[in-house]
């Protein structure tokens, strides 16, 4: 995300990272291995999330924003911090759900509190701030866009946080909540695994399709989701109900 098209600032770091700047002119290194990329926020600790990490570590440093409880996870669950720590210099910025926090580029943000009863694979089990989603916010405009990639329930105080919003990314990992099973691909419900599935009764597409929101964008899918298919059913119903699936190198402006 940016503001001025100079700075860029990125929301979790996938482990397909490189790919994602490779096929991104405005986000790949100059002379001297000068990045125009000028901070990273984390909303969890979770691999897919962070894993990219460490192919950033030839940077000459790294501002990370991170809750402390996704950095002790990081630090002495998974040691991607600690083994990011060893190649380069990493500056953390705590975030603190519920305070307004600048990117001093024209972008500010807000954290929020995502509550969650999926079991902590590393450390960090039992803390605030083990999941938030963002709100960031461009200043000169105050238009807004939230991420929420990944989302258990929607509680009235996450639901609070899309008022106004311009834009949403939100949560669109199964479309069952028993997808993983039917498929014999895990034990455990896509809830249990902290995220609301899209369809069914009480799914996130019957409870965000209404909402006055401009774009609201399903990301973080699964690959046995469905709706990644253009023709598919599933697909014909989130779009019927004016909401988008992700693609690669999709651009958003707000």
């Amino acid at each position: 995300m940016s503001a001025d098209y100079q700075r860029w600032f990125l929301l979790n770091a996938s482990p397909d990272i490189r790919a994602q700047i490779e096929s991104f002119p405005a986000l790949q290194p100059g002379a001297g291995r000068a990045t125009p990329l000028r901070a990273v926020l984390l909303t969890d600790a979770e691999i897919d999330h962070t894993l990219g990490l460490l192919l950033l570590r030839e940077g000459r440093a790294l501002e990370l924003h991170a809750t402390p409880a996704v950095r002790e996870t990081l630090c002495d669950g998974t040691a991607i911090l600690r083994t990011l720590e060893a190649y380069c210099r990493v500056e953390w910025r705590p975030v603190v759900p519920g305070a307004d926090a600048s990117l001093g580029a024209g972008l500010s943000y807000r954290a929020f509190e995502v509550p969650t009863t999926k079991a902590a694979r590393f450390g960090a089990g039992g803390q605030q701030g083990r999941v938030v989603g963002y709100r960031v916010t461009e200043e000169a405009t105050g238009r807004a866009a939230v991420y929420l990639p990944g989302v258990q329930e929607l509680t009235a105080e996450v639901r609070a946080e899309l008022d106004d919003c311009a834009c949403l990314f939100v949560d669109g990992t199964c479309w069952h909540d028993d997808e993983l099973i039917r498929l014999g691909l895990a034990g455990k419900t896509a809830r249990d695994m902290g995220h609301l599935p899209v369809g069914g009764a009480g799914g996130s597409l019957e409870q965000l399709s209404s909402l006055p929101i401009e774009r609201k964008i399903y990301v973080h899918v699964n690959n046995s989701n469905p709706i990644l298919m253009d023709d598919a059913p599933e697909r014909e119903v989130v779009e019927k109900r004016g909401m988008e699936v992700a693609e690669d190198g999709l651009e958003v402006r707000i």
